[in-house]
């Protein structure tokens, strides 16, 4: 049932996954799933760009430079972690968003559907017992000094995936009740 499905997505950490590969086949159909998110005038703004093997310690290695490079007061335990999580990872993929060129619709509706986008992801990864996880450190920005981006394509973060051995805890949610109010 979906329902079940919904409440078992967790957020897997790099740090908790094994080192057991991902099948590119097994990326593609998640991704396939993405696709079929909902769109807005049917703009499909969701872009992706896979990382696997060298590419992912390559994107570690500029993340960590970079937060060097432009951090006043730099963490090494930070910089360190920027290296390790991609390379903890089966595969990372860069989510990006590319803006309608005609600005049918505000931007905002396509980072929802972009967001849209990765909860399919998500759910199907849930579904297949792979972990993930997504991050958007403010070291996106530059992210098209890393990636070559089309003029109105932007990265949203990344999502890291990988399977995991540990049993994940069960979700704590405060009552829906709590967060609507009804009218009559």
């Amino acid at each position: 049932m979906i329902l079940d499905l919904i409440k078992k997505r967790r957020s897997v950490f790099p740090v908790q996954y094994n080192d057991l590969p991902i099948e590119r086949a097994t990326i593609e159909k998640v991704l396939e799933t993405a696709n079929w998110a909902p769109t807005h005038k049917k703009t499909e703004p969701w872009r992706f760009k896979v990382l696997m093997g060298e590419s992912k310690e390559k994107l570690g290695l500029f993340l960590s430079y970079k937060y060097l490079e432009e951090e006043a007061r730099p963490k090494q335990m930070k910089a360190k972690k920027l290296i390790e999580n991609p390379k903890r990872a089966a595969a990372v993929i860069a989510i990006c968003m590319q803006r309608d060129p005609n600005e049918s619709i505000p931007e905002w509706e396509e980072i929802a559907a972009t967001a849209m986008a990765v909860q399919n992801m998500w759910l199907y990864c849930a579904e297949l017992g792979i972990g993930c996880y997504w991050s958007s450190p403010g070291l996106i920005k530059y992210m098209d000094e890393f990636f070559e981006m089309k003029e109105g394509e932007k990265c949203l973060g990344f999502f890291y995936m990988g399977y995991y051995d540990e049993e994940l805890p069960e979700g704590i949610r405060s009552p829906i009740a709590d967060k609507v109010e009804w009218s009559h």
